[in-house]
C-alpha cells in the first residue's frame, strides 16, 4: 500500500526522475504509468541504470536485506518504518551503513503531519506550560495488507516515536497490555502507559478492532492542552481558565478550569510529500533537513519490543533492561 503512494509522488514531484519500481508480484494496482519501469527484483532495477536513492516499502522482514543491497550499491535509502523487523536487524542495518557515505533515513511519516509539526513546536515553546503527559490514540479497522507483524510494530511504532519526538526525551519504561481477538498469531490491540526519561508520562492506545478511524495526539501541561487530529490536520488549544463561575449547573458541565479554545489555521500539505522533499534535501547534503535518523528508528523498534515484552511478562519494563 505504501509503495504505490510513494510511486505516485515519485512520478509527479518536481526535481525527481522516476527510475522504476520493484515488486515480484507485478504492478497489481496500476501505480506505475510506464509498465516498462516495473521490475521483478531489486537487482534488475539496479542493472537498468544508476540510482540516486530508493524507497524501501516492503514487509518489515525484508527491510534489512533490501537496504543492505542498496547500501552495497551506493544508493541512498529511505526505509519505511519500522526500520527493521527486530532490534538486532536494526542494529545490523546501522552497522552496514556506517562509513559508507550512503545516507539512510527512516520513513516515520507522522512527523510530517502538519498538525503534529505545529503541536510539537508550540508544546516545546512552552505554550501549555510544563508538559505532564502525552497521549496518542490510533484506532481503526484491520488492514488486510498486514501479514508479518502485529499492531505494535506496524502502528505502535508511529506513536512510540511520536511521544519521544514531541516530548524531546527517550522512553524510560513501559507497562503494556495486548489482546489477540482476530485469530492471528500477532496482537491486534495494545494499551501502553509509560514514562520518558524527562519525567513526562505518556500513553498509547492502538488497535485494529475499532469500526472507525481515530488518529489523535494530546499534550497536557500546566497551562492547558493541545490536541492534534492527524486525519483532518486540525490543531486545537484548550487553555486553563481563571474566570470564576457561580452558576453551579454550568460549572458542573464545563469544569471549573475551562478557558479559551483556539483552533489554529495551519497550512496543510500531504505528509508523505513533505517527507519525500525532506529526504531529497538530505540526499543533496542538507544535514539539517530533519529526517528521522537510523538511531531514532532503532529506538522506536526497541520501544516496540519493550512493549511486547511487558505485555508478555505482565510487568513494567525499563528500556535499558531490554
Amino acid at each position: 500500500m505504501m509503495g504505490r503512494h510513494h510511486a505516485r509522488l515519485l512520478q509527479s514531484t518536481a526535481g525527481v526522475a522516476f527510475a522504476g519500481a520493484v515488486d515480484p508480484g507485478g504492478d497489481v494496482h496500476g501505480a506505475v504509468r510506464d509498465p516498462g519501469l516495473v521490475f521483478a527484483s531489486l537487482d534488475a532495477l539496479l542493472a537498468a541504470g544508476p540510482l540516486d536513492f530508493a524507497i524501501v516499502a516492503a514487509p518489515a522482514e525484508e527491510h534489512l536485506p533490501l537496504a543492505a543491497r542498496l547500501i552495497e550499491a551506493g544508493v541512498h535509502a529511505l526505509v519505511e518504518k519500522p526500520l527493521a523487523a527486530t532490534v538486532e536487524e536494526s542494529r545490523e542495518l546501522i552497522r552496514l551503513s556506517e562509513g559508507t557515505g550512503v545516507r539512510v533515513a527512516v520513513g516515520h511519516v507522522e512527523r510530517c503531519n502538519p498538525a503534529l509539526l505545529e503541536l510539537r513546536r508550540r508544546a516545546q515553546a512552552g505554550e501549555v506550560g510544563d508538559v505532564f503527559m502525552i497521549a496518542a490514540e490510533r484506532q481503526g479497522p484491520f488492514p488486510a495488507r498486514i501479514k508479518d507483524v502485529g499492531v505494535v510494530k506496524d502502528l505502535g511504532t508511529h506513536d512510540l516515536d511520536l511521544v519521544r519526538w514531541i516530548g524531546g526525551a527517550p522512553v524510560l519504561r513501559v507497562a503494556a497490555e495486548t489482546q489477540h481477538r482476530m485469530g492471528r498469531a500477532h496482537e491486534d490491540l495494545v494499551l501502553v502507559t509509560g514514562r520518558l526519561r524527562s519525567g513526562v508520562a505518556f500513553s498509547c492506545s492502538v488497535d485494529w478492532l475499532t469500526p472507525t478511524k481515530v488518529r489523535r495526539v494530546r499534550v497536557l501541561g500546566s497551562d492547558g492542552m493541545l490536541v492534534a487530529d492527524q486525519l483532518t490536520g486540525d490543531l486545537t488549544l484548550y487553555r486553563n481558565g481563571d474566570v470564576e463561575s457561580t452558576w453551579d449547573a454550568a460549572r458542573t458541565l464545563r469544569g471549573v478550569s475551562e478557558g479559551d479554545m483556539t483552533r489554529f489555521a495551519i497550512a496543510r500539505r500531504e505528509p508523505l510529500l513533505v517527507q519525500l522533499e525532506t529526504f531529497c534535501a538530505y540526499v543533496r547534503g542538507d544535514d539539517d533537513a530533519g529526517v528521522v535518523t537510523l538511531e531514532e528508528g532503532l529506538h522506536a523498534v526497541q520501544a516496540a519490543e519493550t512493549v511486547l515484552l511487558s505485555a508478555r511478562e505482565g510487568m513494567t519494563v525499563r528500556m535499558e533492561d531490554v
